[in-house]
């Protein structure tokens, strides 16, 4: 799972949501990787559905169309 955007270094605590948000629906991270735009999180392949759907809605992607998850 990712997280990418330009904005991510000026809005503190989208890493602390992704993870709380992931702990919380009982999906395990496995690795971490960050970069100055992007947060990527590995989860196993059977989480990966649900992973997907409760960081769009952590991060109400569905309020904005111009943001997209894939």
């Amino acid at each position: 799972m990712s997280i990418v955007g330009a904005g991510m270094k000026s809005h503190p605590g989208v890493a602390a949501k992704m993870f709380e948000t992931l702990s919380a629906a009982g999906i395990n991270i496995e690795m971490i990787s960050t970069s100055a735009i992007r947060l990527s999180c590995v989860v196993r392949e059977a989480d990966a559905e649900s992973a997907v759907q409760v960081l769009h809605a952590a991060f109400e992607l569905h309020k904005d169309p111009t943001l997209r998850s894939v």
